[in-house]
């Protein structure tokens, strides 16, 4: 698979962030999906419903689909995705997305270590001001490793999800370049 966005590939020698790459179909496949990370995500999407491998495909290509997508791996194993979004270059700021795919990954500082790469790229490399994300309410671990790297609630989207049938709160975080710890 040709990395057609040029994207760096980054890594603090235990985490990766990188393109995808073809092996990454056969890997998301294999990982399917469980109830506690749809739940993160926020799908309603049956965990018992087969995770196909025409899933996986359009996963892959979905996350090859752009400058700043990448495939997050731990110790060479295919873990997640992280993403920068609607980035404006005159306001200098953008939009973080991360999900971490295998429950047992969860807890261990992967994502946050991922986190690290992908912001010092948006600060040092891509020049941004200020990085922003949404967390639901009840993802209280992703909140707190968000804090960890100088996250800052700026407000909520009160009762802005449904899930599991009641409503639950987006939390709007943001992280300014000169907050950031590198």
């Amino acid at each position: 698979m040709i990395d057609q966005h040029n994207r760096p590939a980054l890594t603090d020698g235990v985490v990766a962030v990188r393109a995808p790459i073809s092996s990454d179909i056969e890997d998301r496949f294999a990982l399917g999906r469980s109830s506690e990370i749809l739940r993160m995500f926020v799908e309603a999407a049956d965990p018992n419903e087969p995770y196909t491998r025409e899933m996986a495909e359009k996963w892959v290509a979905q996350n090859n689909d752009g400058p700043n997508r990448w495939c997050i791996t731990y110790q060479g194993s295919l873990a997640g995705w992280i993403w920068l979004h609607s980035a404006n270059d005159k306001d200098r700021n953008c939009t973080l997305a991360i999900g971490l795919l295998d429950e047992d990954m969860l807890g261990k500082g992967i994502g946050t270590r991922a986190m690290r790469l992908v912001l010092s790229y948006a600060f040092d490399t891509l020049n941004m001001h200020r990085v922003a994300l949404r967390a639901i309410d009840y993802n209280v671990r992703a909140v707190a490793a968000y804090k960890k790297l100088g996250f800052v609630e700026e407000g909520r989207l009160r009762e802005n999800a449904w899930f599991a049938d009641q409503w639950h709160d987006d939390i709007m975080m943001g992280l300014l370049a000169s907050e950031y710890q590198r």
